[in-house]
């Protein structure tokens, strides 16, 4: 179980908390949709749900642990820029080798992805918005998460790339029961993707 309890946290130059007293709880294989309006802290959230913040008040739980920073995090974050989730100057087999040597799950995630080896030769730049996420998703998955939090990874995406990529993903989280938090502003999208929405204006 993912659990996040009375979470709060302020930025350094805020006056105020930008989410206060956030509790909620993510199963192996649920898939857990954040919603509210922009302002509510939903990307803050995330980033505390993976570690990449840490909460001034509140604790972030695995299985009852507290969420450490050493090692390979059994909460993985997809970024809604995939450009700014990896090394500018790292061509991509590096930046996938780093996640894993398991040359066999890499073949099969890039297979499953459409991710072409020419890419893998490539730098960051050299790739669409569309190519480079799919490499950002790869990289997830091959660390084999227990959970996903996935902060709009598809917005800036054409429809073909997002149906395929949330296709991919519904599939690997079923079968891998892995947990899912997720945000994304598509009304349609959240109702087919997710067992349960949580509503942080509430």
């Amino acid at each position: 179980m993912l659990e996040l309890r009375d979470i709060a946290y302020t930025y350094p130059d805020a006056k105020t908390p930008t989410i206060a007293g956030v509790t909620l709880q993510v199963a192996p294989g649920e898939r857990v949709a954040l919603c509210a309006p922009s302002g509510f802290g939903k990307t803050t959230l995330c980033k505390v749900a993976a570690g990449f913040l840490r909460p001034r008040v509140g604790e972030v739980l695995v299985d009852g642990a507290v969420l450490s920073k050493r090692g390979v995090s059994p909460v993985q974050m997809i970024f809604q820029h995939p450009e700014l989730a990896v090394d500018p100057r790292m061509r991509l087999r590096k930046t996938l080798l780093e996640a894993t040597k398991d040359q066999g799950e890499l073949d099969r995630l890039s297979n499953a992805l459409g991710i072409r080896a020419t890419w893998l030769n490539r730098y960051p730049h050299e790739l669409s918005g569309g190519e480079l996420q799919r490499i950002c998703i790869a990289r997830a998955l091959a660390t084999h998460p227990r959970y996903l939090v996935a902060d709009e990874i598809s917005t800036m995406l054409d429809a073909i790339t997002q149906a395929d990529l949330w296709q991919f993903l519904l599939q690997e989280t079923r079968e891998r029961e892995i947990g899912m938090l997720f945000v994304s502003h598509s009304l349609a999208l959240t109702e087919r993707i997710a067992t349960r929405v949580v509503d942080l204006s509430a």
